[in-house]
């Protein structure tokens, strides 16, 4: 007869116990699990702020500088706006998801359709969005330094990298009491210029709606260039991700929170386009201003033209201020970079080798390939760089939500989100398959095997395969990929309070349901972690059948 739990329990020491760094949850912020109920202590209201706060980076002034100067203003704008739609809609299943299920953007793919090896693929992809996020935010606060205090350029991006690690180190929360404390400052500075030239100079407005571009774009519209343009600004479709690792902490909604709970999540995930496209336009619109003065090169790099912009009102604090201003911005996106981009190396390296020495690990991993690729000058290569990478993030999100809106309603996946080893497949082909074919077709257009329109265009033309190949793909395998066998614990026919905990029997610690399985090789429960680092049960519980466990328990949890 197959052991339980309760009889484990009483002969059984744990025979797992985690490095401090891995066991503290207070900085290790349930990297690689459902995040507890017990865990989710804060109002809609301050996971909304910490999460807006991450979205202070000043790429976008150079992103909208980049796409305005080279496509001219009605091309360049209009693909701005557009790419703000695209990633709006998508952003908002997926923030209601994640805040939902307590689940970050790893877990969440699991369960969307890519199974739970599939998923390490866009562990990747996400990893590497933060990391060239990070090395392009951590270039413009080292031109900051440079700037302002002649710092040579390659300390500057040391000083840069260091600077945010006690935030990013110490979790949730460290950074919502400093995105806390510095949005005032944050705000004041990003109305500062434009306050200023409304004031001073408020003809020079009609002036940037006629601007054509220094590349010879044309004031008038350009298909090709509207492509290429809402291509760049689709490299920032990933930034829902970034978005989700702090949504996962929202508490239930209720009765009570409905309404500040949805606004939160709107607000906070995929909200934050509303004002990342008007940094975007803000940023050309001070560029193109600074462009006499600077010159091209120093327009695209945010710190000069907001200088130009300010420096009329604040006279010799002008540089101060300035400087100030960018490195407030860029800690407080760099602390986000760092922070979810440890999550998800997180997540990729503790299924490829079963070993999870901790997240503030991979906090230094993550910041050192950022740091290198500062020192090799990324950012010099901002438009080809976010123009590749958005073929893959936008078809990896058009999969993820195309589950969610589609396939799910459609009965076509399960109705919930399924993340634990134990009840998926290694691979699933609807979303991995839609992902991996999306993006060859796509990145194939964007080296110009299709021609120049859908070379411009190449970013739609994975969102659009994504999305269609989903519930395709679902009907064909009739989803029978997406489960390899019935959660009789946490999922819809357990019927149990989710805020019930058992006890692992690898670590000994109680975690809510959601984040337990039934172990075949344990005999009784184990958690999603325990599970994910076991590299000698060869998945036998996707044969041997479910185990019975005994009623749970309602501890607080581990």
């Amino acid at each position: 007869m197959t052991e339980t739990l309760s009889e484990r329990d009483d002969t059984r020491k744990p025979q797992r116990t985690y490095a401090a760094l891995a066991a503290n949850e207070n900085r290790e912020d349930y990297s690689l699990r459902f995040a507890a109920q017990s865990f989710r202590r804060w109002s809609p209201f301050v996971v909304a702020t910490t999460a807006l706060g991450g979205i202070a980076y000043l790429a976008d002034f150079a992103i909208g500088a980049s796409i305005v100067l080279s496509y001219g203003f009605t091309s360049g704008v209009l693909a701005i706006l557009a790419a703000a739609v695209v990633i709006f809609v998508t952003g908002v299943p997926i923030a209601r998801a994640c805040a939902t299920y307590g689940v970050d953007m790893d877990l969440l793919t699991r369960g969307a359709g890519f199974g739970y090896f599939g998923s390490t693929l866009t562990s990747l992809v996400y990893a590497s969005f933060t990391v060239i996020f990070f090395s392009l935010e951590g270039s413009i606060m080292g031109q900051a330094f440079q700037l302002a205090l002649g710092i040579p350029l390659p300390i500057g991006y040391l000083l840069a990298t260091l600077i945010v690690l006690p935030f990013a180190l110490y979790g949730m929360g460290a950074v919502a009491k400093m995105q806390t404390w510095t949005q005032p400052i944050w705000i004041a500075g990003l109305v500062l210029p434009f306050v200023v030239v409304l004031v001073r100079e408020p003809g020079r407005f009609a002036d940037f709606a006629t601007f054509g571009g220094i590349e010879g774009a044309g004031s008038g519209f350009s298909a090709v260039g509207f492509g290429f343009g809402m291509g760049i600004a689709l490299s920032l479709i990933g930034q829902i991700g970034e978005q989700a690792d702090y949504l996962r902490f929202m508490p239930a909604k209720t009765a009570e929170n409905k309404r500040s709970w949805w606004a939160a999540v709107l607000a906070a995930g995929p909200g934050w386009v509303v004002l990342g496209a008007a940094k975007q336009i803000g940023g050309a619109l001070l560029a193109f201003l600074a462009l006499g003065a600077v010159g091209k090169t120093a327009a695209l790099e945010p710190i000069a033209p907001y200088l130009e912009a300010v420096r009329p009102a604040l006279g010799p604090a002008a540089l101060t201020f300035a400087a100030l201003f960018v490195v407030v911005s860029q800690i407080k996106i760099n602390t986000t970079n760092a922070y979810s981009g440890s999550l998800s190396f997180a997540n990729f390296f503790s299924r490829v080798v079963h070993r999870h020495p901790g997240r503030a690990w991979y906090v230094l991993v993550n910041c050192g390939i950022a740091l290198a690729l500062m020192e090799f000058g990324a950012f010099g290569f901002l438009n080809k760089i976010l123009g590749f990478y958005s073929n893959v993030a936008i078809a990896w999100i058009g999969a993820v939500c195309a589950d969610l809106v589609i396939a799910k309603p459609l009965g076509l996946s399960p109705r919930y989100i399924e993340f634990k080893r134990a009840y998926l497949h290694k691979i699933n082909p609807v979303g991995f398959g839609a992902m991996v074919i999306a993006s060859a077709v796509s990145i194939a257009a964007y080296f110009g095997a299709f021609g120049e329109y859908l070379a411009a265009f190449s970013p739609l033309l994975a969102l659009v395969i994504a999305v269609a190949l989903v519930p395709l793909l679902a009907a064909a395998t009739r989803g029978r990929y997406y489960l390899v066998r019935p959660n009789l614990v946490s999922g819809p026919e357990a019927d149990q309070d989710p805020t019930a905990t058992h006890n692992c029997s690898v670590c000994g610690d109680a975690y809510e349901l959601p984040d337990i399985a039934d172990c075949a090789n344990q005999g009784g429960a184990i958690c999603s972690l325990c599970c994910t680092l076991d590299s000698s049960c060869h998945d036998m519980c996707r044969t041997a059948g479910p185990v019975s466990l005994p009623e749970p328990t309602f501890r607080t949890a581990g």
